[in-house]
Order: structure tokens, then C-alpha cells, then sequence
């Protein structure tokens, strides 16, 4: 697939003054510049972020209130539910907020909703387990705001909420006791970018002074942070790096029973970064949501001993296991769907759907799609007497809004700037398929169709040295607004050793200046001819670290290559 390039650039003045104090490469000088990190200041909380730094808890609109009711809660002997989504977030959100209040009150339990009976969020049955059961406070986490109706319902049985959430808030808010989001309009808190998790963690170092307890158990489960902000792609600045960097350490050095059992399980023998939470862990975590119950996933987290924690673990392996069968069969269906008809080249979106296609994995089906048509992409499914399904957007295309203009043949739907779910009637598909083309044809603009790649800077084979590669690997953790330095080089020769192995990947060796590296380039063999040429090549990579029999090399991740300009 043909993909843009776009390098970026940097104040030279202000990467100039950087190398002054930084004294290090003024590529990465460069790279730091254009993430807005431009003095010795900024670049010492970036390379060795603190603990004290976090904001204060206090910040927080409604903290003073949530805590009282809380402390109200425990006082009384009341019973309080953690009542949060089946997602990662979700489940880890559950699982801290379960952990600590266990701590100070013994009337605690948790919920999470079944995604097929309750579908996202609040449900009533949660509401109502709750009424049944004698709770009288619920906190959410990761969903709530907006509820409106729900809790609405909640509050005529007697049944107070607590909503820490981090979506969007409608302009109509909760009747809840106290809503914490710092995307909150008159919400004056600093860092806005906290998953739901990382809002369940500051209520938790809100109320521990309060029980007497200590940083110990503020921190106890911030590698759960960490898993929560890795899965949930919010950006990896601020407090979420800060999070994401102690809770990779404590992931590493002291783990949660269930981070500890799935890494086990997932054959990760070397230390534990958060390409592997996003990769390894988080997959696993969604797999129990997404094909049965993501209560396992709750109970993995907050299992007593490793033992314990394994056993959900291998249930949490095992449902991922199902879902990538799952997901890859009905990808193949999909693009059969799609390669069978003559009319999908011209269009600009695709919508697949199967009646027999299971619900929990379209979203990924839909992704799996883009990456091989990079276009605005839905994959509906039979559910009930329904069809319903998932969206997914290229970047910088409102996928939301395009899907509110073809509201009129939805029953409904919901969703943000790059994904939606939606249900329609059965013989609504191919009127909203038309409509759905008809919006995204008039709307979305034809370089939004070709991928683009970001690239930080053009190098030379004889800056790639373990110095600037050491570097680069304290720039950790990555995420978005902090993606792992990518790079061009420019007028590289084939070697004549690269090679296509296992059929669809390149094995590179090239060479510029006299200086040679090895690399590999994922699914990129229609592109081998190229190398065939004998003619100079730009490519674009990331910078990895080989290990072999012991010992240690650079290699090149190739994303890219084209014939050089002349």
C-alpha cells in the first residue's frame, strides 16, 4: 500500500540551546523540541519523571464531596459497589478501587457488566443487583457521565453514585453525589488526560491520608495504571507518563499477581515494557470481555496469591486464544466479502456484514480492514433481531459525525472522533451502506486515504550508535504524543543479501557510506522488486535492539522504502 511521508521539523534556535545544556545528539535534541520539551528543566521531569509531581488530588472538582460521602459510607457500615466497564480500564479501575476500599471496609464488592445482556456502561441490572442486594453507594469507573437516566433511577431506590469518568461530558450531568472528570468544563484540574483508572487513583490518594494509610498503599497497584493508560491510547504525557513510568517499574520489579500471570503466560522471558502491556497484557485482559465475562478479569487482579491469580489467567489466556481464531476467520470473510466485488475499489468506506459473525470481535475485524483498505470501515453482525457493529475511522476523518448523518436509518448508535457502535433493523444494511458511502465520499478528504507516516528526523547509518540508541530508550514510555522515534534514511544501497523469508517479509541488509545494517520489514515482500533494482533507497525505521546467541545488535524495523529521488 502506498503511504505519505511527513517529517517533521524543529525550531533550530530552540533545539540549538537544548544541545547547549543537554550536551547529547541534536537529533534527539530535535525530537524532544517538537514534543514541546524545550529546556533542562523540562527535560529532566521528562527523562526522570516523579512521583511529586502528580497534581494534588484536591484539584478535582467534587473530590471534597466524593471523599465525605466515602467516609460517610464506611463510618455508617454501609455497603458500597465498585461498578465499572469490562474493558481494561475498566477492569483495572475495578480492581484498584476494589482493592483499597477492602482495606478500610469490609462491606465491598464489585460489578461488571455483561457485554451482550448489559451492553457498555450503567446498566439497569447493575442498578438493580445493587437495590436487591443492600448497597447503598455505587462508584463507577471508566462509564457514568452520561448516565443521566440510570442514575436518576438509582437515586429514587435510595442508591447514591459516585462517577469517576473520563469521557465527554453531554452538557446534562448525572444526579450523582459527586462526578469526578477533569474533562468537566468548570473542573479546575491541571493534567485533563487521565484514563478512568488514573481517576479511580486519585481518589484512592485522595482518601488514603483520611484511613491513616500510606504512599504504600496509594502506589500499591500502579502497574494496573500503567496496564489501564497503555490500553486505553491516552496521550503519554503529563501525569499519565509519570503513572506509566512507576507502574512499568513496579510491573517489573514487584507485579500484580494477574500482570505477573498473564507475562507467564505470555511467553515474556526479558523485563516488561509497555509495547508489552499494550501487546501482551492488555489483549488478553479485553479477550475475557469480549467472548464471556470480564468479572474473571476483575477477580485475576485482586487474587490473594499467584496461584489463584493464574488460574483466572489461564481463562483470560484461553478466551484470547478464541478471540484470535475468531477475529482472524472472520478478517478472511470480510476481505472475501470485499475482494469479490468489482464495485469496492471505487468506493471511499467499506460495510461488511454476516449474520453469523461474533459480536465481540468486529471491532477488531473493522481494524484489521484498514489496515488493509485505509478507509472508514464498519463490520456489522447479527445480534437478536438487529444488526449492530462497530466503526472504526482512518486518523484525522470524524468517523462520529458521519454515522450521526446516516442516523435516520439507525436505531442507535454512539461514539467518538475515531470509533462508533451502532444498531439498525436487518433490512436497513444496504439503504445505510449507500448513505454511510454517500457522506464519506462528499466529506472526507483523498489524502486521508493514502496512510500517512510520521517520521522525527532523517539520519545517517553512522549516527545509529548504542550512545544515541541508549537515549532513545530512556524517551520511555511510549504512547501517543510520545511514539517511539521514527526515522529516514536517505540514498541506502541493497546490499544484494536482503531477502524475502517466510514468504511475506523482508529481511533487509543495507548500506550507506560503508556502513551496513540488518533489518526487517513485516509484510513488505510485494514491495521486494524495489531492492532488485540496484538503485538507491530513502526507508523509514525504528531503531531495535538484537539479541543472538548472547550477543547484542542495532537492527533496523523497516516501515517503508522507496526509490531515492534522483
Amino acid at each position: 500500500m502506498e503511504r505519505r511521508w511527513k517529517i517533521l521539523t524543529a525550531d533550530k534556535q530552540k533545539s540549538d540551546l537544548l544541545k547547549q545544556s543537554l550536551k547529547i545528539s541534536s537529533i534527539i535534541c530535535n525530537i524532544l523540541v517538537q514534543r514541546g520539551i524545550e529546556t533542562f528543566d523540562q527535560s529532566k521531569k521528562y527523562f526522570r519523571p516523579g512521583l511529586d509531581e502528580l497534581h494534588d488530588p484536591w484539584l478535582m472538582k467534587d473530590m471534597d464531596k466524593a471523599v465525605e460521602r466515602i467516609i460517610r459510607a464506611v463510618n455508617g457500615n454501609e455497603k458500597i459497589l465498585v461498578f465499572g466497564d469490562y474493558d481494561v480500564d475498566g477492569t483495572t479501575a475495578v480492581a484498584s478501587m476494589y482493592r483499597f476500599l477492602k482495606k478500610i471496609h469490609s462491606e465491598a464488592d464489585f460489578y461488571i457488566p455483561h457485554r451482550y445482556r448489559e451492553g457498555y456502561g450503567v446498566s439497569k441490572a447493575g442498578i438493580d443487583f445493587a437495590h436487591e442486594n443492600g448497597f447503598t453507594l455505587i462508584i463507577s469507573l471508566d462509564c457514568g457521565i452520561k448516565s443521566v437516566e440510570l442514575i436518576q433511577y438509582a437515586k429514587k431506590l435510595g442508591v447514591d453514585f459516585i462517577v469517576c469518568d473520563h469521557h465527554l461530558p453531554d452538557d446534562e450531568l448525572p444526579p450523582a453525589v459527586a462526578i469526578l472528570n477533569p474533562k468537566q468544563k468548570d473542573c479546575d484540574y491541571p493534567y485533563k488526560d487521565l484514563c478512568g483508572c488514573g481517576v479511580a487513583f486519585k481518589l484512592i490518594s485522595a482518601l488514603a491520608p483520611q484511613f491513616d494509610l500510606t504512599d504504600e498503599d496509594i502506589y500499591e497497584n500502579i502497574d494496573l495504571v500503567a496496564t489501564a493508560i497503555a490500553a486505553d491510547i491516552v496521550p503519554m504525557t503529563g501525569e499519565n507518563r509519570i503513572l506509566a513510568y512507576y507502574g512499568i517499574k513496579k510491573a517489573n520489579e514487584n507485579p500484580n499477581n494477574g500482570i505477573k500471570a498473564l507475562a507467564f503466560l505470555s511467553g515474556l522471558k526479558k523485563e516488561l515494557h509497555i509495547n508489552n502491556l499494550v501487546f501482551m497484557i492488555a489483549p488478553r485482559v479485553n479477550a475475557a470481555g469480549r467472548m464471556d465475562d470480564a468479572r474473571k478479569a476483575v477477580q485475576m487482579f485482586i487474587a490473594a496469591t499467584y496461584d489463584e491469580a493464574l488460574h483466572y489467567a489461564e481463562m483470560l489466556h484461553s478466551d484470547n486464544t478464541d478471540r484470535k481464531e475468531a477475529d482472524g476467520n472472520i478478517t478472511g470473510e470480510a476481505l472475501t466479502l470485499i475482494t469479490g466485488n468489482i464495485e469496492w475499489k471505487e468506493r471511499k468506506s467499506t460495510v461488511v456484514f454476516k449474520s453469523t459473525w461474533h459480536k465481540g470481535v468486529v471491532g477488531i475485524v473493522a481494524s484489521r480492514l484498514i489496515e488493509h483498505y485505509h478507509r472508514p470501515t464498519i463490520v456489522l453482525t447479527q445480534s437478536g433481531d438487529y444488526a449492530a457493529g462497530s466503526a472504526r475511522s482512518v486518523p484525522g476523518f470524524n468517523l462520529y459525525e458521519a454515522v450521526h448523518a446516516c442516523r435516520e436509518h439507525l436505531i442507535g448508535y454512539g461514539g467518538h472522533f475515531a470509533a462508533a457502535g451502532l444498531t439498525l433493523e436487518l433490512d436497513k444494511i444496504d439503504a445505510f451502506r449507500a448513505k454511510f458511502e454517500e457522506i464519506v465520499s462528499a466529506t472526507i478528504h483523498p489524502e486521508l486515504l493514502i496512510p500517512e507516516i510520521i517520521i522525527d528526523a532523517e539520519i545517517n547509518f553512522n549516527d545509529i550508535q548504542w550512545p544515541f540508541y541508549n537515549i532513545i530508550q530512556q524517551m520511555e514510555p511510549f504512547g501517543p504524543e510520545n511514539l517511539r522515534p521514527v526515522f529516514v534514511a536517505k540514498k541506502v544501497w541493497n546490499t544484494g543479501y536482503s531477502k524475502i523469508v517466510k514468504e511475506e517479509h523482508i529481511k533487509f541488509s543495507l548500506k550507506q557510506n560503508g556502513i551496513v545494517f540488518t533489518g526487517i520489514g513485516f509484510k513488505m515482500s510485494d514491495k521486494f522488486h524495489l531492492l532488485q533494482m540496484q538503485k538507491p533507497i530513502d526507508v523509514v525505521f525504528k531503531i531495535d535492539e538484537n539479541e543472538w546467541n548472547g550477543i547484542k545488535s542495532l537492527q533496523l524495523r523497516v516501515l517503508d522504502f522507496r526509490i531515492s529521488e534522483p
